[in-house]
């Protein structure tokens, strides 16, 4: 067991950020470079000249409704792994829905996704994802024009965007880029992918939905083009009775592994994006409202929904028309080419860590009752999925801060002792570090906060 002297840790914890570089900057400085706003505008402008994606919409067309939409965005991935000799498999994950709301009618709900398998842990998967489809003020029209510009080609076009900039490298771990289907329909897309996922093994770390990231003339009178929302739950919903019975005494409720990928987006962006702060929002998404990251979560596998901050609600779920001078719809004029590039460069920036990362620390738990130190042990990762693996760095922080504050390296090891830390005072946290130096996310102790296996 390697014990650390209080003194030691409190002159390492007077810079704790720096802790996150790595020599993998050059490589991310890079990717978040290279993303464009000329494609990514370009996809949009594309996604909306279909006139409509409703999920009930035509298929059969070559120029009209989603089955067109869909079968251009597979098309566009098939283009992109030719050009980095096949490195993506395209394919589409489908089911049928009947019965519902808002599909009455039995109709194929199809997402398009392409695989950037991992070189040594290709079963660890992160993904990202965007809607194909679109609504306007009756969510069961599925003729009327339906451009979804913002919502949600935007989140789409930064989907396909991302695998033309990360196809060009190879990680450690798996990337899917995903284009989900039903979203506005009560998250089918979403909800039939992740059953897919859990049937083939995927190991899902980290889901980020992107849905509307392109308006920043908000509903509030606001323009902002410098700040981002990123909404994660806090208390897993497949938490158990017992686990929230050891949650109650040990902590927790803000420490889920959502919250924590939150937290590992705010860091990238801080260091990586420029002009650009994250808000963590401490809620699942918007009130009362839902994103295609709920199917996620609902699945036991850690989601978080990236989007603007400043919403424009007269374009969004509308009929296309002019009322007392107010133009209602979500057409491209609404959408900000530059901002969508930024949020795009934020996921790309994000998924190429997490895909470098070792793998995440499993088994976190943590002791220290009644004493003057507190003690973390892990199970340390071995064979081939952890031939990147330096070691690792245990985090902590003041309870009510919303960031890590405080880190040490702690070497190649599976257990340690912070002296003189009381456990009473502190969140705790374990993190994964590769040999280049980039991390995992931080694991808080306990099924509170695991990622998994």
């Amino acid at each position: 067991m390697k014990k650390f002297p209080a003194l030691a840790v409190a002159v390492l914890a007077l810079a704790p950020l720096s802790a996150f570089a790595s020599e993998n900057d050059s490589l991310l400085h890079e990717a978040a470079g290279v993303v464009s706003a000329d494609r990514i505008e370009g996809d949009i402008r594309t996604l909306v000249g279909f006139g409509t994606r409703h999920t009930l919409s035509e298929t059969q067309s070559d120029t009209r409704g989603i089955g067109a939409a869909r079968r251009w965005v597979k098309a566009e991935f098939e283009r992109i792994s030719k050009e980095c000799g096949g490195c993506l498999e395209v394919i589409t994950v489908s089911d049928f829905v009947e019965g519902e709301e808002r599909i009455p009618n039995r109709t194929e709900v199809v997402n398009v996704i392409a695989v950037q398998r991992g070189s040594l842990d290709p079963d660890r998967v992160v993904m990202m994802s965007g809607d194909i489809d679109s609504r306007v003020s009756d969510p069961l029209n599925g003729v009327s024009d339906s451009p979804g510009a913002n919502d949600n080609a935007s989140g789409l076009a930064g989907t396909i965007e991302a695998a033309r900039v990360l196809s060009k490298y190879k990680f450690a771990g798996t990337i899917v880029y995903a284009g989900l289907s039903g979203e506005e329909q009560g998250l089918f897309g979403g909800k039939i992918l992740a059953k897919y996922a859990l049937d083939h093994g995927w190991r899902v770390k980290a889901v980020l939905n992107n849905d509307m990231i392109g308006n920043i003339e908000g509903i509030d009178g606001i323009t902002d083009n410098t700040t981002a929302r990123v909404f994660s739950e806090g208390v897993r919903i497949t938490e158990t009775a017992e686990e929230a019975r050891q949650r109650r005494f040990s902590g927790g409720e803000v420490d889920s592994p959502s919250r924590n990928l939150a937290r590992y987006i705010d860091r990238m962006a801080d260091r990586y994006i420029p002009n650009l702060d994250v808000m963590m929002v401490y809620r699942l998404d918007r009130f009362s409202r839902g994103g295609h990251h709920r199917p996620f979560n609902e699945a036991g596998m850690p989601g978080v929904r990236i989007m603007e901050t400043h919403e424009n609600y007269n374009r969004q779920h509308q009929d296309l028309r002019t009322e007392n001078g107010i133009a209602y719809g979500d057409v491209i004029e609404g959408v900000n080419f530059d901002y969508a590039r930024k949020l795009t460069a934020l996921n790309v920036v994000t998924l190429a860590g997490l895909a470098s990362a070792p793998p995440f620390p499993a088994e976190v738990t943590i002791d220290g009752a009644v004493s003057p130190s507190t003690h973390l042990k892990w199970k340390k990762a071995t064979g081939k999925a952890a031939k990147n693996l330096a070691g690792y760095r245990v985090y902590w922080r003041l309870t009510d801060a919303p960031q890590w504050t405080h880190s040490l390296d702690v070497g190649l090891v599976d257990e340690a002792t912070l002296e003189n830390v009381v456990i009473d005072n502190y969140y705790f946290g374990v993190a994964s570090v590769a040999k280049d130096g980039t991390e995992s996310p931080v694991v808080f102790p306990g099924p509170m906060g695991s990622f998994g296996d």
